[in-house]
């Protein structure tokens, strides 16, 4: 099982503490550090001192990162077009040196979108729009160098782009594509992604996605053992009931709860849960870190669950 680090940095942190959690990211052996794509904060915290926009942080972590894979979870259709969203993630796939990964989805967070003034048009159409952005994502990247794309799409109509610059991994960076939707979700993981990811979810509700996508894949002939599963989860992992107590108290979350629903415990519970999302199929697990100043927390799952789970 490959543990990534996931942080929600609209909840209030600028980028010097996002480098502070990836360097330590990188330097404890975790597999990546990805981020949410998010412009207002959620819950009760004022997010100061604001947010950070997730491709520019992402390009300046590819220059003082070295080893860890950079990636978003998940960016929304809704706030870039596809062509320069290829550009961008092209871009940070070089500055890295081949570590950049694309979660995308089609955005949930209405709230965010009056704030900002970016359109957020109904579910429908969001899913439309997905689907045009991944075709033109990839038709982008996988054009050939000195040929040219063009794509007739409702949204996004495309005419005789070179498709540059090509990212240095080949056919392209992978794609994550996210969510727990019966139908158009599992088809476009099928067509388009790399990794299905189940964020959030129980093991049944995991176990039923997982299922959906694989049949998804069977049905547009693709081997469902090609795609990555994967799942997201909040972490919060102490020795003791009182470094529990005191890690669930700074983020808000009952205790009771986050055993129940999330990754909460001892380390060796967070093992067993961690091996329940396995026996699903689940190779990569993101852990929700949503502390990002507590960098001992890292360090504890780092030395007392990450080599259980390896």
């Amino acid at each position: 099982m490959q543990l990534r680090i996931m942080t929600e940095p609209q909840q209030g942190a600028d980028y010097g503490r996002q480098l502070a959690v990836a360097r330590a990211t990188e330097q404890l052996g975790f597999d990546a550090f990805f981020r949410s794509d998010h412009y207002l904060s959620m819950g009760d915290g004022d997010g100061l001192p604001g947010p950070t926009d997730a491709w520019l942080t992402l390009a300046g972590l590819a220059l003082q990162t070295s080893r860890i894979k950079l990636g978003t979870m998940v960016s929304p259709i809704t706030f870039r077009f596809p062509g320069p969203l290829a550009v961008s993630v092209a871009q940070v796939d070089d500055m890295s040196g081949g570590r950049a990964e694309l979660g995308i989805g089609a955005g949930w967070f209405q709230a965010e979108h009056a704030a900002y003034g970016i359109p957020f048009p109904d579910t429908a159409e969001r899913f439309d729009r997905l689907e045009e952005q991944l075709a033109v994502i990839t038709g982008l990247w996988d054009t050939p160098v000195g040929e040219r794309f063009s794509f007739a799409g409702n949204f996004y109509p495309i005419t005789d782009s070179p498709g540059l610059p090509k990212p240095v991994q080949r056919p392209h960076p992978p794609i994550v594509i996210g969510g727990r939707g019966p139908r158009r979700t599992p088809r476009l993981a099928a067509r388009y992604a790399d990794e299905y990811n189940a964020q959030f979810a129980s093991v049944a509700e995991t176990d039923a996605a997982f299922g959906r996508v694989r049949e998804a894949c069977q049905a547009a002939g693709r081997d469902p053992g090609t795609l990555v599963y994967s799942a997201a989860q909040t972490v919060c992992c102490g020795r003791d009931e009182a470094e529990l107590g005191r890690r669930a108290a700074a983020i808000g979350r009952d205790l009771a709860e986050l055993r129940a629903d999330a990754l909460g415990g001892t380390p060796d519970e967070i093992v067993d849960r961690i091996g329940t999302f396995a026996g699903l199929g689940a190779t990569r697990l993101y852990l929700q870190v949503l502390d990002p100043h507590d960098l001992d927390h890292l360090e504890l799952i780092a030395s007392e669950v990450l080599p259980q789970v390896r």
